[in-house]
């Protein structure tokens, strides 16, 4: 009995050996409250695009996702990216597929189509309702979202430019996501386009090369850095 009454009242040896045990549980708690980030589970993004998100042409290791996965780790980001790019898709056939690439452990999506749209001569009106119909998508999940623009060429007229070249930042300020104003601009940058041609871009003149990837994901990085933090629990 006065064992007994000596672990309810705390004193004693039993009362030392429980306290020491209190003492212990108490610091295991801290230790692995302190290792709980390097154990949280990892962000993840789907990155819905075209060919170049796919990685038209380029052996799988030096596509855009996985040297984007690549960089992202470097930088100490625990992320999981996830290519949901389809070579030739247009904005319509994103729309067409984002209700099953949003899968429930999607936490974030990077949206980079509208480059077929452009090659195709589509109006406009209608790529940025599909655009929108994506966001929307987006939206009711709760996910943030990176909206990656492209910037039309002229040749279809400055209406036709001014109308696509505004959709993306637009739709980015209605639905709140984050923009990135063309995927290509790392490369558009280069003071001398006929070299960075020649050094980033595959033969069809289309389509980056492994170190053209490479400059577009340094660029695409920062933003893509800032929608893990949006989707961050």
């Amino acid at each position: 009995m006065r064992a007994l009454r000596g672990v309810a009242s705390g004193y004693g040896a039993d009362g030392g050996i429980r306290k020491a045990g209190a003492g212990l549980a108490a610091a295991a708690s801290a230790l692995w409250l302190s290792l709980a980030p390097a154990w949280a589970e990892p962000v993840v993004v789907a990155a819905l695009g075209d060919s170049l998100t796919q990685g038209y042409g380029l052996p799988q290791q030096d596509g855009f996702v996985p040297q984007l996965q690549a960089w992202l780790e470097a930088q100490g980001e625990e992320v999981t990216l996830i290519n949901a790019g389809v070579s030739g898709d247009t904005t319509a056939g994103g729309l067409s597929r984002v209700d099953w690439t949003l899968t429930p452990e999607v936490d974030a999506l990077i949206v980079a189509l509208g480059g077929n749209d452009l090659l195709r001569g589509i109006d406009p009106a209608v790529s940025r309702a599909n655009l929108d119909g994506i966001l929307s998508r987006a939206a009711a999940r709760g996910l943030p979202v990176l909206l990656v623009g492209l910037e039309a060429p002229g040749n279809y007229g400055p209406d036709y430019k001014a109308a696509f070249d505004a959709m993306y930042p637009e739709l980015a300020a209605q639905y709140g996501a984050l923009h990135e104003e063309s995927f290509l601009a790392a490369l558009t940058a280069e003071d001398d386009q006929a070299t960075a041609l020649r050094n980033y871009m595959q033969s069809d003149g289309i389509h980056p090369n492994a170190a053209g990837v490479a400059k577009i994901v340094a660029a695409l990085g920062p933003s893509v850095q800032a929608l893990i933090a949006r989707a961050a629990p």
